[in-house]
């Protein structure tokens, strides 16, 4: 397969059917010339010792938008398929790059912003005993709380909040997280609640008894 295979099989998916898990996933992206060729198919061990380090396979020609598109070689992937599979094997190591990984071999890939975006709210309960549930557009489902914290990053320059769900911990201090969509975002400010967070006068809600402030509050005058 040629070195624009994949990616024209990503777009269309015509003829192919799509791998079951992450080794046959990365057979297919090895096939189509993206990772060189394992030590089984040069002839050598199938299995590789146990607790050997991935090989590294350098840079990925791979980059995950802000919108949570991801593309090959500057292709869109029309399969979300595909894309679940290869989200499933996204790490972020110490230095806070991320990779996809599996146990044989690991290569690095870019990321805009935040790999995955939340695209829909679901919540049960009320006031303190709410539980809100974010669904990514990767299908991963988390509830808000303590494992799953909300933050929210602020532009330098214009203030405009960017708020951030923390999906799964990273191999270091920088967790892998999703973008909350505009959409998301505002459902969320319905829900909110005037609380105070640091000594600030915040605006925020409620998940499995943990308060997540959205913003601050505007100071009145008296």
């Amino acid at each position: 397969m040629d070195d624009h295979g994949l990616g024209a099989e990503m777009s269309s998916g015509a003829g192919s059917v799509a791998p079951r898990n992450a080794s046959e996933k990365f057979g297919a992206t090895r096939r189509a010339g993206i990772l060189p060729a394992r030590r089984q198919d040069r002839g050598e061990a199938a299995h590789p010792p146990k607790g050997r380090t991935p090989v590294d396979c350098g840079d990925l020609p791979f980059l995950i938008r802000r919108d949570g598109t991801w593309l090959y070689r500057g292709s869109p992937i029309g399969r979300k398929s595909m894309v679940c599979l290869f989200a499933s094997v996204l790490k972020r190591d110490s230095t806070g790059a991320y990779l996809l990984e599996t146990p044989v071999e690991r290569g690095r890939i870019e990321v805009e912003d935040a790999p995955f975006v939340a695209v829909e709210l679901d919540w049960h309960g009320e006031g303190r005993d709410q539980v809100l549930y974010l669904r990514t557009n990767v299908d991963e489902t988390v509830a808000l709380g303590a494992e799953h914290p909300l933050r929210v990053a602020h532009d330098l320059l214009t203030c405009e909040p960017t708020p951030y769900v923390l999906v799964r911990p990273g191999l270091g201090p920088f967790p892998i997280e999703a973008r909350i969509s505009r959409s998301v975002y505002y459902e969320l400010v319905a829900l909110a609640e005037p609380g105070v967070q640091f000594g600030k006068r915040v605006l925020g809600v409620w998940s499995q008894g943990a308060f997540f402030s959205l913003g601050e509050l505007a100071q009145t005058v008296d």
